[in-house]
């Protein structure tokens, strides 16, 4: 499954805080215990593959071929590594926080892609619904609907119970998103 531009960034920017930490942790080796904890709490949640890829980095390797093996969401964040450690102008901004307008085009082509059968597309919604519902608030809410979604499940009202106003807009976005790619 391609990464669309706004995908990427997305993932850029959710994962900020933990690419400027492995980043800093190359540039001084005085932070390489927050890091070892970060790595430990990421292996923790399933993110094994990456974390080997980002110790290797920390460890001095460099080299493109560092990235094989690693899912579309990983290979992101590896790569935003490698391209902070090289320009730290790069990085995304640490404080960064997902654009939801930017989110609902990208989101509804997974949804869409996933409810087609691609595997890689229902493969990088789990994980970003595992991400989603440890955020907490409206994004757990949204992780929780995201295979509702998958299956056809179209009602606004069923799909936003409980969510607040920035929720509901996204899954607005997301439902007028998911209509133009395949009209009813």
């Amino acid at each position: 499954m391609a990464q669309l531009p706004d995908a990427v960034e997305q993932i850029r920017q959710v994962h900020a805080p933990f690419i400027h930490g492995v980043v800093r942790a190359v540039h001084d080796p005085a932070q390489q215990a927050e890091l070892d904890a970060a790595l430990e709490g990421a292996q923790a949640q399933g993110w094994g593959r990456l974390v080997a890829v980002l110790r290797k980095i920390v460890r001095g390797r460099r080299d493109r071929a560092v990235l094989q093996g690693l899912d579309d969401e990983d290979r992101v964040i590896a790569e935003a590594v490698l391209a902070g450690i090289e320009n730290p102008a790069t990085l995304p901004p640490p404080e960064a926080k997902p654009n939801a307008a930017a989110a609902a085009p990208g989101l509804a082509a997974m949804i869409d892609a996933a409810a087609r059968g691609d595997v890689q597309a229902l493969h990088a919604l789990a994980g970003m619904a595992e991400q989603m519902v440890k955020a907490g608030g409206d994004m757990a809410r949204l992780g929780a609907i995201l295979r509702r979604l998958i299956d056809g499940e179209r009602d606004l009202g069923a799909l936003t119970r409980g969510m607040g106003a920035l929720g509901r807009g996204l899954v607005t976005d997301i439902l007028d998103e998911l209509a133009r790619q395949r009209p009813q």
